[in-house]
């Protein structure tokens, strides 16, 4: 289970987002600007991009792995497919 909920409406949002599984649970404070929001998933809350993120990060790499603290824009550093694959996280 991937829980967000929004922790800062500035710019950039902040989200606080708990994964749990049946392993144990992991925390998560994840940022992103209005920008990414707008030029990554127009039509959709800044929680299910971040959500459908989270669900792509986990399809690669156990939920230990994912940093604690980052920002939405760095994930294609790691993973270059994210913007092309993202699209059928958020369906």
């Amino acid at each position: 289970m991937i829980d967000v909920s929004r922790t800062d409406d500035g710019d950039p949002m902040t989200f606080r987002v708990v994964v749990r599984d049946e392993e144990g649970t992991t925390r998560h404070e994840v940022t992103m600007a209005r920008k990414a929001h707008q030029d990554l998933t127009p039509g959709h809350t800044p929680e299910q991009l971040v959500e459908a993120a989270f669900r792509f990060l986990l399809d690669r790499e156990p939920k230990e792995s994912i940093l604690g603290r980052f920002d939405v824009t760095i994930i294609p550093t790691y993973f270059p497919e994210f913007h092309k694959e993202l699209p059928a996280y958020l369906d």
